[in-house]
């Protein structure tokens, strides 16, 4: 690897890790960049994987810190969440490039036009147990397939099941986010890793911008305000790295 390119990978996932924690989308920053490094599909996407733990453990690790989050609940909502990205990763390491790739562009687009969509004010109530029920474990198992098949965008699914389903404030949404998505990712990258679709050493080096990016978020942790600049900053570079995976 090039300085260039060590430096793209640290900066980019920086702003990748900022964007994860508070908001949706840092996936559609890294994931093509690593391919318009030179990996294949498949192990870009399981390399990203290494990024997304480390900056979901200093998360999950910085809120705690702070007082912030419910085992006991988070554990409820992973549960159903892992079993889909066993499947969701399982299904990712053998489909056709062609096919990812397509996949990856509409979950771009997808993403972006929920990104522009006004948030919904509504009253909001502490999450506990007794108010998970099945939709809410079939929506968790579904994230978790989408999560474990490609990651990009989960966030926005988070935001519709936490936020508008269970009606949740939008600041303990990414504690449970980021709590979520460590577990569910963990044997993902398992899967991705047992079949030779991780390169390490670009892993780690795009993980050590995503925990910085991770580690500032959790000390800002969502205003309205600055989740509007993170929305936009992410839609503009999504934008022009969807232009450059249509002519990729």
């Amino acid at each position: 690897m090039t300085a260039i390119e060590i430096a793209g990978l640290l900066a980019l996932g920086g702003i990748a890790g900022f964007i994860n924690v508070l908001s949706a989308g840092g996936s559609m920053l890294t994931l093509p960049l690593l391919m318009f490094l030179g990996l294949p599909p498949q192990v870009a996407n399981g390399t990203n994987r290494v990024a997304i733990i480390l900056q979901s453990t200093t998360a999950v690790a910085g809120f705690r810190r702070l007082g912030h989050g419910n085992l006991r609940v988070s554990l409820h909502l992973a549960v159903p969440a892992v079993m889909g990205s066993l499947l969701g990763a399982w299904v990712a390491t053998w489909v056709a490039d062609a096919i990812f790739e397509l996949v990856l562009i509409i979950a771009m687009i997808g993403a972006s036009v929920f990104m522009l969509l006004p948030q919904p004010k509504l009253d909001t109530n502490p999450l506990t147990p007794d108010r998970l029920g099945p939709v809410i474990y079939i929506a968790m198992f579904l994230i978790g397939v989408y999560g474990g098949f490609i990651q990009v965008g989960v966030g926005a699914l988070f935001i519709v099941v936490l936020y508008r389903m269970l009606r949740i404030d939008l600041r303990q949404v990414n504690v449970f986010k980021v709590s979520i998505i460590l577990l569910y990712t963990l044997p993902a990258l398992l899967i991705f890793a047992l079949n030779g679709q991780v390169r390490w050493g670009m892993g780690l080096i795009l993980a050590v911008g995503n925990v910085t990016g991770a580690f500032v978020a959790v000390k800002v942790n969502l205003s309205e305000k600055g989740a509007q600049w993170v929305k936009w900053i992410t839609l503009v570079m999504a934008g022009a790295i969807l232009i450059r995976l249509m002519v990729y």
